[in-house]
């Protein structure tokens, strides 16, 4: 079967701000900074400071040495927290990505946040995790396994584009050939 990829313009000059949440142990960050590059995609990328040494330690390099570490890192968080809060909220979409060897209980929140904003989230993360995650991706509008589908599904809400090629190939059958041309109830 035939798949027609079509474009069409359905986005004005918006400039999309899309926040990226979650681990900072891959590159999925910047296979979604590329990929929005490469589709010339109206897109403002932000994120948490992605230096976990800094994100640590920022409230006890400005402010100066705690003798608790608890409120060491209170101080830090709050710090880290003005700018979440405030891209969060500046947000058109949020994309929250959760791997599978750290806990990211910050992304989590962060989705948390979104939902309670009315944010558009999009979740990232392998399969093999989709059930620890379930109540977070029924908040989602789009769960993803990896950054392209997140670059794709962007530029399929932007612009109207569509992948040159379906996720699953040739074994891609369009709605129209499942339930028959002119159902009424697709």
């Amino acid at each position: 079967m035939a798949f027609h990829q079509t474009t069409r313009s359905m986005s004005s000059a918006k400039v999309w701000n899309v926040y990226l949440s979650g681990e900072i142990h891959s590159d999925w960050r910047e296979v979604i900074s590329k990929g929005v590059a490469d589709k010339k995609l109206p897109v403002a990328l932000t994120s948490p400071n992605t230096s976990h040494e800094d994100s640590d330690d920022c409230g006890a390099i400005i402010l100066g040495m705690e003798e608790k570490r608890q409120n060491w890192d209170k101080v830090g968080a709050n710090m880290n927290n003005i700018r979440t809060k405030t891209l969060i909220r500046e947000a058109d979409v949020v994309v929250v990505r959760f791997g599978e060897k750290y806990r990211q209980w910050n992304a989590a929140f962060d989705a948390g946040y979104a939902a309670a904003l009315g944010k558009s989230i999009i979740t990232l993360h392998p399969p093999s995790i989709s059930h620890m995650l379930k109540e977070v991706n029924a908040s989602a509008s789009v769960v993803c396994e990896d950054a392209s589908q997140v670059v794709d599904t962007l530029a399929y809400v932007i612009d109207g584009t569509l992948p040159e090629t379906p996720r699953d190939g040739d074994d891609f059958v369009p709605i129209a050939d499942r339930l028959g041309k002119g159902n009424p109830n697709p």
